[in-house]
């Protein structure tokens, strides 16, 4: 059997990670198994879906790299088919139309709520004969009326279900459209889909799911009902725990890797592993090895990851979105070799590439202004010769590099007599305006010669 998986989001909210989880372990699940993965935007709730959230999906998909090997496929795209199968069944008798008015349904719930009962249809119309003339109607499907449903979830264990607690669901509108699960059903069935992996949020509508599955006489597919992302507080996951659009990650300067790594191991475990590459999580997944508990989302934690990986990450990565990075604060640079140079300097340092934009902002335009306590401390009376000595010795260098620069600040050093912190420090902080910075002979390096004789210069101003 060639392992089916598919993603299916609904476009009436932003992609958001509890989401991407779900397209992460059904991706994996059918990598792992040599199978096809299946992207399928549940898109027929026009009222509420909209272009933006549709788009927001494939954008973050693509970033991601969770690429489809089928789609997407967009419900609005397929009515004719669900209509198709809705005449059928009323055909088989398998579905029936229902002309309960909106009062009589709520007379009947009622009822059932002062009596104490779960409120359910009663199936009144199950096999009516008469047309109701000038009564709006919906379709309903026959759901069994004895026996149960077992799902035998991948992460759950056995479920088990009574159809006298299910009623007969509708799957058409008064309106025609057809309703969320009944569409559900006759796409799993026409792609063919062997496994189904989404939130335990949906556990409770597969039994209805299975039934009408059976209904076209064909096999469900395998259930994985995933566990709830929470806050680190424990409550639902909200945007001011991180349930926000997937691609504001992206512009926070995540890398996608990291925002996957992080998301596998919220409910799945490889040993003791922290760190994944895509091809590990690829070759360990298994929705067996799934925990059923909710797992918290840990901001820290997913910092700490990224960090991880972007010390790992090949130049070329980092150098491409540091860029991106570096466009949003407004500086447009081609310079390949500077934002490699950048990235490998700063790589140990950053936890994000928003970070390392703004961290290295003065390696590609001019800072405004110094580090108030920065410069009352090192850029002083006693630095004045030290930063002249330091100044003509750079000037006077025919090969621009590290190991050239190192050389003339032990020369000063030893010219001087003070520590080599006594000389990096005010240097530091006249060429980055701040104490901090990478290794000073790499930084002055990739900062160019003529740009740091320009800020020695006006550090000279400065202090004058």
């Amino acid at each position: 059997m060639t392992v089916r998986t598919r993603f299916a989001p609904s476009p009436t909210g932003m992609l958001h990670i509890g989401g991407v989880r779900t397209a992460l372990f059904s991706w994996l699940y059918a990598r792992h198994h040599g199978g096809t993965f299946i992207l399928r935007v549940e898109d027929t709730d026009r009222e509420r879906s909209t272009d933006e959230a549709t788009q927001v999906i494939l954008d973050g998909m693509q970033w991601l790299g969770m690429t489809a090997d089928e789609g997407p496929f967009y419900q609005t795209r397929r009515m004719d088919r669900y209509r198709e199968v809705i005449d059928q069944w009323l055909v088989e008798k398998k579905a029936y139309r229902c002309y309960c008015t909106r009062e009589e349904l709520e007379e009947l719930r009622a009822g059932q709520m002062a009596a104490k009962q779960n409120p359910r249809y009663d199936g009144r119309c199950r096999d009516r004969t008469d047309v109701r003339e000038g009564v709006p109607f919906v379709i309903r499907f026959k759901n069994p009326l004895d026996g149960t449903v077992v799902v035998d979830d991948q992460v759950h264990g056995r479920v088990v279900f009574e159809n006298t607690q299910l009623d007969d669901l509708i799957i058409a509108r008064s309106d025609g459209t057809p309703t969320y699960n009944f569409c559900v059903v006759v796409d799993d069935w026409d792609m063919a889909i062997t496994h189904v992996v989404r939130g335990d949020d949906h556990l409770n509508n597969t039994p209805r799911q299975i039934n009408m599955l059976r209904a076209l006489g064909t096999t469900p597919p395998v259930y994985a009902h995933l566990p709830m992302i929470l806050g680190s507080d424990g409550a639902k996951l909200s945007k001011r725990h991180g349930a926000v659009s997937v691609l504001q990650y992206q512009e926070e300067g995540y890398l996608p890797g990291a925002l996957l790594n992080y998301l596998v191991r919220l409910g799945w475990s490889h040993g003791d592993q922290e760190v994944f590459t895509l091809e590990e999580m690829i070759q360990y997944f298994d929705i067996k090895d799934v925990n059923k508990s909710a797992s918290a989302f840990n901001p820290e934690k997913l910092l700490w990851l990224n960090q991880q990986h972007i010390m790992k990450a090949p130049v070329s990565v980092l150098s491409d979105g540091l860029r991106e990075q570096l466009l949003l604060l407004g500086v447009d640079t081609n310079d390949q070799s500077l934002l490699e140079g950048v990235a490998n300097i700063l790589r140990e340092r950053a936890r994000t590439l928003k970070e390392m934009a703004q961290t290295g902002l003065y390696f590609f335009r001019d800072f405004e202004q110094y580090e108030e306590k920065a410069a009352k401390k090192n850029l002083t009376a006693d630095a004045m010769p030290i930063l002249a000595a330091l100044e003509a010795g750079l000037a006077a260098l025919t090969e621009w590099d590290a190991v050239a620069i190192h050389e003339v600040i032990n020369i000063v050093a030893a010219q001087f007599n003070v520590s080599l912190g006594k000389v990096a420090q005010p240097l530091r902080v006249a060429v980055c305006g701040s104490a901090v910075s990478p290794p000073i002979d790499a930084t002055v390096a990739l900062l160019g010669k003529a740009s740091v004789l320009v800020r020695l210069q006006r550090a000279h101003r400065y202090i004058a």
